[in-house]
């Protein structure tokens, strides 16, 4: 029973820690994605055989899209933050109870443990990007 619970207890932890890796996540050139939107405008309009009228309007409609999103950035940004805010008192409220059911020694080996599954899943997940990054020449 306490395998379990445990188990449980690193899942959710473990979740949590990867959510929280935002230093990971990089923002992107405006000027290469304006590029990579021209290439793909143009290249839907030679696989679909468009006329210039539709790609006017299809580059409207994403322009259109953009600006909704531009707009909704600061709520879908707040929504987050209160969310991320709501799990980590969650976190806490769970660490705390641990705290209660287990001696300090078990907690100590217990916090360990966790750092040590976030260790290896945070390698693992460095080794699969590096495996899935296109070699430079």
């Amino acid at each position: 029973m306490k395998k379990i619970v445990l188990s449980a207890a690193f899942a959710v932890i473990g979740t949590f820690a990867m959510a929280q890796q935002k230093p990971m996540m990089h923002k992107k050139d405006p000027a290469q994605m304006e590029q990579k939107r021209q290439e793909k405008l143009k290249m839907m309009q030679t696989e679909l055989n468009l006329t210039s009228g539709q790609v006017a309007q299809i580059k409207a409609l994403q322009d259109k899209k953009i600006a909704e999103r531009k707009q909704n950035a600061p709520q879908i940004q707040a929504e987050r933050k209160a969310k991320m805010e709501a799990m980590k008192a969650k976190r806490e409220q769970w660490n705390a109870e641990m705290r209660q059911i287990l001696t300090p020694e078990q907690y100590q080996k217990w916090e360990a443990k966790k750092q040590q599954n976030m260790q290896e899943k945070r390698s693992k997940m460095q080794e699969k990007q590096m495996k899935q990054m296109p070699a430079k020449s």
